[in-house]
This record gives C-alpha cells, structure tokens and sequence, in this order.
C-alpha cells in the first residue's frame, strides 16, 4: 500500500484532477494482477520441487520444460539454496522445499576453439595463453589423458582461467553426447568423463525407385547414411547398380536421436523391407548374446554375404576382370587381375568383409593401397586411394562396410577410380562372378533363435503396422467421393 500511496502523490503533482483516479485505478489493478502471478508462479515452482527437487528447479529457472539433466551432470556449485519449511504442527501435511536464492551465474569460457587439422595440444595451449607447464600437468590428469594426444578435428575445447590466468579446468566436448572435464585438484588435475543419452525416437519411411536407390531415398526424407546403411544390408542379395528396377520399392523403420528436443543425428536400422523385381527382401536387426548387432531374415538366416558385391558407390565399371585386357598407359596387352570402378574423387571405399590390415601406404603403381586379409583363405586389395580411412594402420581389425579409404588417382591412373582385387587362396578371381558361390555370413545359432523371434517379431509387427497403415491411407486418399 505504500507503494500505491506514494504513486498517488507523484500524479498529484503533475495531472489535472479528473485524469488521476483513472490512472490511480489501473495502476491499482496492475500491481494486484502482478502479484497474483507471482504467486502462482511460486507456487508452480513449489509443487515441481516436491517432485524432483534439484532437477525441476534448475528447470523452472532456466525455462526449458522438460530439460531436467543428471545430478551428476549438474555442477553442485550451481544448484540453487534451497530450505525445507517445517509443516505446520498438528497437520500431516509434507514439507514444501521452497527457493530462496537464485544459482549462480554459469561462467562462459575465457577461450574457447575447434581442433583443426594439423592442431596438437601445445599449439591449442598457446593460442589460449597457457605455457608448456600447463600441458603437462594437464597431460598427467587420469584416467583420461590418453585423450590429449588423441584429438581430432572437430572436437571443442573450452578453457576457464582464474584470476591470475592460470587454468582452472578445461572441458573437450567430443561431440553433442560426450565431453571429458579436467579440472584443478591438489596435486595438479583429475578428468572424468561425461555421458549423455539422447531421446531415441522410432521413424518410418518409404520410397519408390524412378531412377537410382540414392535419389529415391532423397526424395523420401532419408539421410545419405541411413541410405548406405540399407544398401549395405541387402548388398548381399541385391546389386544395386545391376539388378534394381523402376518401380523396386523400400520401406524402413530406424532410429533418430534427439537431445534436448533438438535432432543431432540418426541411429540404427531397426528392420527393412526392399521389393525387387516383385520378389521383397526383409531384415531385421537382431543383437546377438555377444552384444554384436547384425541383420537377418525372419527364419534367422544372415541377410549378408562373407563379402559385398561392391566395395564402393560407383557411378560405372570403366575396367572389369579380364587376363587379356590392353593396358591405357603401357599401350601393352596384360591381365587386369581385379574391377575398376569409376568414382568421384573422394568417394568412400568400405571393406568387403571383416578382415584384418595387411597393408596401408604406396606401392609402386598401385599409388595409395589398402590390402585385408579375410581369414585363411581371402583377401582383396583397394588401390589408387586418394587417401585412409582413420585408424586404418597395419594390424587394425575392420568389419564389413567401414571406411576404409577413398577414391583417387594415386600410382598409375589415368582418372579418380578404385582399383579391387579379389583373392582366394592365393588366386585371382572375379570379383563379381564369384559372389554368389561365396558362403553367407553366420546365421543365428540355434541356442538363440528363441530369443532371436523374440526381439524380431516385435519390430516385424512394428514395421508390418506402418506399411497397413500406409496402404490404408493411400486407399482413403484415392477413394473418389460419393
């Protein structure tokens, strides 16, 4: 009431009499609608707290419905105080936890920087006005120092300072999900390593090939990786350069990840159908007892071959498996012991098969090579690289469709193209003639195929429901008024 007095006053002053009651009577009204909101506003926040006490009101203050984070991942230097007011004696009613003070200001970084290619830890330091000193003693911090010697491009790093501009603590956020802290202690660092799981959300598409699986996948909203993905579950049963027609048609049920509401990327294939030529293919995706994760068709059996029919997305055969072919650069008649696939420069080059490194750097015309050994019996070769796959070194272990390299035109080559080898037991062969004499990859043990129809009928429903359901709305839609 004060309040409402001395603003009386003020227009007093200053407006002739018969415009002060109006005012005086809006204004009255303004603050009475005010504190009504603020009461409801803190009672809001009152009955949240009771439910979840630190999560909901980092929530309510920060505005993000929902947001609600880990006790873990939420520094205890900025929750808010927060006091429990005793019920009144004689009730039997719950304590409320009330807030009486605001957290603390999050603090933004004093540097923050992507790693560029050609970075290392000590050219980082320096830009961010730290000495050598300060990356050893960083570097010490367990358990996650071997991640400083490991940093790639992309990663963020953030420095916070104190006020003598020495490093309080420094987090690399790995990507959207993983980020390791470093921060000050005692005796100079410790590091711990931080987890989020995004919301994972099941998507349903369908598409119809006119021309290529990639343009028909693009116009049916599906990223270029879900796409490879699928081809590279039915590389084992369909050639997608060769055998797909117009009118072939797919349907897929996969994950999308979401943080915060916000979508940072796909997930998994859960189960897939492609038509081709009228006869359809379905898989499904089963994690075996091992933990390891691989397709199959509804008996069990596996959907993929020991090895793809491609190992790469190419746009034509410049070059295929002959023991006579004339040589372009030599101008000389000799056996071309593998296929040529043409391919823009940059284009990525997968392993046919699991296998391990047997090779990885220049040799001779073979410009760039990567060399798998697959078993006793099997090897391929993938020549003229531009450039590697990461982490592809002599010795590495890879799995069928990863990343090995990239289309070039290192060693003798004439355009960007892949060069690839098939070998079994020591002899060349076609490639592209001997794929399906080739055995299929290992099919669900008995000892799991109850388990297996299990977890496949599940997503064998769930599929088999949006595909109903499409077909019923398409028939609504084309159905002509009566």
């Amino acid at each position: 009431m004060d309040t409402l007095d001395s603003i009386k006053r003020r227009l007093a002053e200053f407006l002739p009499r018969h415009h002060r009651w109006l005012l005086i009577a809006l204004v009255a009204v303004l603050v009475i609608v005010s504190s009504e909101n603020d009461y409801e506003g803190r009672i809001l926040i009152s009955r949240h707290v009771d439910q979840h006490p630190v999560e909901t009101v980092l929530t309510a203050l920060s505005g993000a419905p929902g947001a609600t984070g880990s006790p873990e991942q939420a520094s205890k230097e900025h929750l808010p105080e927060v006091q429990v007011e005793p019920a009144p004696a004689g009730t039997t009613e719950e304590p409320h936890t009330l807030l009486v003070a605001p957290p603390e200001t999050i603090s933004s970084p004093d540097y923050i920087t992507e790693v560029k290619s050609g970075d290392n830890l000590s050219l980082i330091f320096g830009r961010a006005g730290l000495s050598a000193r300060d990356v050893y003693q960083v570097s010490r911090s367990e358990p996650q120092s071997p991640l400083l010697s490991n940093l790639y491009p992309g990663y963020i790093l953030e420095f916070y300072l104190d006020d003598d501009k020495g490093l309080e603590s420094l987090i690399i956020s790995k990507n959207k999900l993983e980020r390791i802290e470093f921060s000050r202690a005692e005796k100079g660092y410790v590091s711990r390593k931080i987890v989020r799981d995004p919301e994972i959300r099941q998507v349903y598409r369908e598409a119809a090939i006119e021309d290529s699986l990639f343009l028909a996948a693009k116009k049916g909203g599906i990223s270029a990786a879900i796409t490879m993905e699928l081809a590279g579950i039915f590389g084992g049963v369909i050639d997608f350069m060769l055998d797909t027609r117009q009118g072939d048609s797919f349907n897929l049920l996969y994950e999308e990840k979401y943080l915060d509401g916000e979508f940072i990327g796909t997930g998994a294939i859960l189960a897939a159908q492609f038509t081709n030529q009228g006869e359809t293919h379905t898989a499904v995706r089963y994690i075996n007892m091992a933990g390891d994760p691989n397709f199959y068709n509804p008996d069990g059996e596996s959907m993929r071959k020991a090895f793809l029919r491609n190992p790469v997305d190419f746009t034509r055969i410049s070059s295929g498996f002959s023991l006579s072919r004339k040589h372009p650069i030599l101008n000389s008649i000799r056996a071309h012991k593998g296929t040529d696939y043409a391919a823009p420069r940059g284009t990525p080059v997968i392993a046919a098969g699991d296998g391990r490194i047997t090779w990885a750097s220049r040799n001779g015309s073979f410009g760039k090579l990567v060399v798998i050994q697959h078993g006793n019996r099997f090897e391929t070769k993938y020549a003229h690289l531009n450039d590697y796959g990461r982490g592809i070194k002599v010795g590495a272990r890879v799995k069928q469709g990863q990343v090995i390299g990239y289309v070039g035109s290192t060693g003798a080559a004439t355009g960007p193209h892949l060069h690839y080898e098939f070998l079994m037991d020591g002899v060349h062969r076609n490639s592209r003639t001997i794929h399906d004499k080739l055995p299929k990859a290992e099919s669900v043990p008995e000892s799991e195929k109850q388990r297996f129809r299990g977890q496949s009928q599940i997503l064998l429903s769930q599929l088999e429901f949006h595909v109903s359901d499409t077909r019923n709305i398409a028939m609504h839609t084309a159905r002509p008024e009566q």
